[in-house]
């Protein structure tokens, strides 16, 4: 028992490629053996295979089992030598189980899939982007990263990764230049707001570096610091303050304006903003106006070009992206259509 004890110590050190691959060859070769030295008690080869896996598992069915001393001897290793092997590999399952979830949990983990989305800084504003975005698309990935003690969201498509995210290694965790768009949010933690923007721009200026193409949307307290980002080549700005003091103040002015915007901003309600690919009968701007109207939309920008009811008769380039709003079913009865 001392010697076998060793054994076993010995070979859970073993590396796992040689420890797999030894108790492959293991079953194999126990399994030929026994159709070989028992052919009338085993008469094919999987009637071999299944007595082995029922032995060295330590399930023992009983149905089938040797009889000669040759064949017994095989089952003695296979008690001595096989369940031993194949107990330690099935720990070595569980345990790299245990610790893959352990590193996703505390975000040590490195993604390489691609066309996901990255989101940076975690927040309330960044647990409702994440909602938002798996309610309009159920199979997006997405990577969060932050420095939090451990993940505040985890599910197959959703993964963290701790880290700062000026840091260019926690980028590349992140697999950031294969990503589809990246998601800085403002960490108001700063409590000051020209050191917010500034970490923002620090950021942004580290996924210039990383990944210089990849679409990036950056949340800024102020609009006079977009000048500071001319250097970053941030896609599109989202101004914090500027948006929900804009939004009171219409508010204030003409009751129930917010509702409109809130119709647009939250799928929930029913209306939405939608990309319409160009249909290939489509000339003019009014050909396109005419033809989602007739279908129960309505067009209302080509990017954000929100006057495209001024010059309906213009032909439409051919890289617009019209946006129209409408309702879901109406969304996919246009799509459905090959005009």
């Amino acid at each position: 028992m001392i010697l076998l004890r060793k054994i076993f110590l010995k070979m859970v050190r073993v590396n796992n490629t040689v420890l797999f691959t030894a108790s492959a060859l293991l079953i194999l070769v126990s399994s030929i053996l026994i159709v070989v030295v028992e052919n009338d008690t085993f008469p094919t080869l999987f009637d071999g295979f299944w007595w082995v896996m029922t032995t060295v598992t330590t399930v023992g069915y009983g149905d089938y089992f040797p009889v000669t001393v040759a064949g017994r001897s095989i089952a003695i290793l296979l008690y001595v030598i096989g369940i031993g092997l194949i107990g330690i590999v099935i720990g070595k399952i569980i345990d790299g189980l245990a610790i893959f979830r352990k590193k996703r949990l505390e975000g040590d983990i490195v993604y390489k899939e691609s066309g996901h989305f990255v989101i940076i800084g975690w927040s309330q504003k960044a647990h409702f982007a994440v909602k938002e975005m798996m309610e309009t698309n159920k199979e997006c990935n997405i990577v969060i990263i932050d420095q939090l003690k451990e993940a505040p969201i985890l599910t197959e498509n959703i993964h963290y990764i701790k880290g700062e995210a000026s840091d260019e290694d926690t980028l590349e965790k992140a697999n950031i230049s294969q990503a589809k768009a990246v998601l800085i949010f403002a960490d108001e933690r700063m409590g000051n707001e020209q050191m917010t923007d500034g970490k923002t721009l620090l950021i942004a200026s580290s996924i210039e570096t990383v990944a210089p193409n990849v679409h990036t949307i950056a949340e800024i307290m102020e609009e006079k610091h977009v000048k500071n980002f001319k250097h970053a080549q941030i896609d599109e700005f989202i101004v914090s303050n500027e948006t929900i003091s804009s939004l009171a103040v219409r508010s204030a002015f003409r009751k129930g304006v917010s509702g409109i915007y809130g119709q647009l901003l939250k799928r929930s309600v029913g209306e939405d903003l939608y990309y319409i690919p160009k249909k290939g009968n489509w000339r003019t701007y009014r050909d396109a106006f005419q033809s989602l109207l007739d279908n129960g939309a309505t067009l209302i920008a080509d990017r954000n070009d929100l006057t495209i009811n001024r010059k309906l008769d213009e032909s439409i380039p051919d890289g617009a992206e019209l946006y129209a709003v409408c309702d879901k079913p109406t969304y996919e009865k246009i799509l459905s259509k090959g005009e």
